[in-house]
């Protein structure tokens, strides 16, 4: 029995036609049907008088490609046609073998190459298919974006949505008919794109002002603890040092937090940890202690978010900074570096014989040196190593980005578990 000739998906760009490879021109010239959205099929002169339009529904797609039978088929595609484009659904529900792919540039890619930006790290997304507040919610911390917008999400809707959640440190380019003579890359601040129209195939990218800082989530919504991290302001390029929302959770909990709780939190950040746990201690008093100027001001605006009355943010360098400051019922010390061992050494002395440490490192050779520390203190040591993945919405499909592993080491000197 003679096996149906695979059917050729082939990549169109907007320069139509003219773009082609020879062996993509050849396989056309060589079908007996050229199927295609019917913009498409306008662009291409050359190939068999036959052809078949395909709308945008994958029911009636995958119906037109079973009907093709033996006879030799080309199927037009935009761009790139594993790169959210239909040889990934046609390949998963007819099979790989029935199928050759010839990819044309990515109009994604052609988009980032234009503004001379890397997209191997940025976050790309179709509005068509993910909603308009959960991209904008994505787009807060991301360093680069690639949107495809829709005729109703243009550039300047999104723009705007961006604004009305007071994230604006995003330069903007909006790149349209790529790879054709009509060709327009657009540059300029969401406050510019916001008051203009572009042509319904556009690419939107969106680049961070280097050192900007995150803008918190507009929402209201504020829990005990466990907060996500975008409810907090967070400086760049430090970004990242933040205690994410899981292991703070767990610290949290395992510094075993009183109403009238007094805590330090060393090496406190933009405040994150401390906030929550004010927010537990709401009767103590919660020190933050951070040694740099600009996270130590996004602490203060913050706190002033969360209203928190019980946290004290002080600016200084441990262990100088707490010199003055009351006996406390639990330590947090988080941070990376040579002086994080000493740092819980000279804490330790001060902590009440009830109370409890939590240190949090990333490093193996900080992990073993605060081990010892607590020991040699009197504190018995628990450790933990914690894992974390967070799903993303990439496109159409759901992939996990793995926050760096981190180590979670208890100290206590009571015998509560």
């Amino acid at each position: 029995m003679n096996q149906a000739p695979r059917i050729q998906i082939i990549g169109i760009g907007d320069d139509g036609q003219d773009g082609l490879t020879g062996h993509a021109r050849q396989q056309i010239e060589q079908a007996e049907v050229l199927l295609g959205p019917a913009n498409l099929l306008k662009r291409i002169s050359i190939g068999p008088a036959e052809r078949v339009e395909i709308g945008s529904v994958l029911e009636e797609l995958k119906a037109a490609v079973e009907q093709v039978g033996n006879r030799r088929a080309v199927l037009l595609a935009i761009g790139d046609p594993l790169f959210y484009g239909i040889a990934r659904y046609l390949t998963e529900e007819l099979g790989k073998d029935r199928f050759e792919v010839f990819p044309h540039v990515s109009t994604m890619q052609l988009a980032f190459a234009r503004v001379k930006e890397s997209w191997d790290d940025a976050y790309l997304s179709n509005l068509a298919t993910q909603p308009l507040d959960r991209v904008v919610d994505t787009i807060r911390t991301a360093e680069r974006v690639g949107l495809f917008t829709t005729e109703e999400l243009t550039p300047a809707v999104v723009a705007e949505a961006l604004l009305d959640r007071r994230i604006d440190y995003f330069t903007v380019y909006v790149c349209e008919n790529l790879g054709s003579p009509a060709e327009v890359v657009t540059q300029g601040e969401l406050q510019d794109i916001k008051g203009q129209s572009f042509g319904p195939l556009n690419v939107m990218v969106l680049v961070r002002r280097r050192g900007a800082a995150d803008r918190p989530s507009s929402s209201q919504s504020r829990r005990l603890f466990g907060n996500p991290d975008d409810l907090f302001l967070q400086s760049r390029p430090k970004r990242g040092l933040m205690t994410p929302t899981e292991v703070r959770c767990i610290a949290l909990a395992e510094m075993d937090l009183m109403p009238d709780s007094v805590v330090w939190d060393v090496g406190a950040g933009s405040g994150a940890l401390a906030i929550e746990a004010a927010t537990l201690a709401h009767r103590g008093q919660v020190f933050a202690i951070e040694m740099d100027a600009e996270d130590y001001g996004l602490m203060i605006e913050n706190a002033q978010r969360f209203d928190c009355p019980t946290l004290v943010p002080i600016l200084g360098q441990a262990p100088e900074a707490w010199h003055d400051l009351p006996q406390p019922d639990a330590i947090f010390v988080g941070g990376s570096g040579r002086i994080v061992p000493s740092l819980v050494e000279a804490a330790a002395a001060r902590l009440n014989d009830a109370g409890r440490m939590v240190v949090n490192v990333s490093s193996p050779d900080n992990l073993l040196a605060v081990q010892q520390v607590l020991s040699a203190a009197g504190l018995t040591p628990e450790v933990r190593m914690i894992n974390i993945a967070r799903g993303q919405y990439q496109l159409d499909r759901m992939r996990f980005e793995s926050l760096n592993p981190t180590f979670l080491i208890t100290g206590r000197r009571d015998s509560r578990v």
